[in-house]
């Protein structure tokens, strides 16, 4: 069975439409197991509750941005290992230098094709 059929995910942006352009690419490569949050801290709590694979993380979010979000997954036991993706429309050095020190898997810059996407999570979780 390939991965994208059993691979769960979550993204967690606050723009509805950079959330539903990111639905968009996964359903075509074939990922089902969605699930959206629009802040990092309802994202938190939901991920402690039931893990996923992958988290696909906007930084800039009002309250907490996604290296925040990542940060509190990697101090809980429940959520330390899921893999986690930052998509930001800015990615300067401090960020993503942030985001290595904190574990972050990989990141990709918006706007993105879905075959960037792609890419980007299989060097995280492997084929698709």
């Amino acid at each position: 069975m390939p991965l994208r059929n059993t691979l769960t995910l979550m993204v967690v942006d606050d723009m509805t439409v950079s959330r539903g352009l990111v639905e968009q690419a996964l359903e075509e490569m074939g990922i089902q197991k969605i699930a959206f949050e629009k802040d990092g801290a309802t994202a938190l709590r939901r991920l402690v509750a039931n893990p996923v694979h992958l988290v696909l993380s906007d930084y800039n979010m009002p309250g907490m941005d996604g290296l925040s979000l990542l940060e509190a997954l990697r101090l809980n036991t429940s959520t330390q290992r899921i893999g986690f993706i930052l998509m930001t429309g800015r990615p300067d050095r401090e960020i993503i230098s942030r985001g290595h020190k904190l574990g972050m898997n990989n990141f990709i810059s918006k706007p993105f094709t879905t075959l960037g996407l792609k890419s980007c999570i299989e060097k995280v979780v492997g084929a698709l």
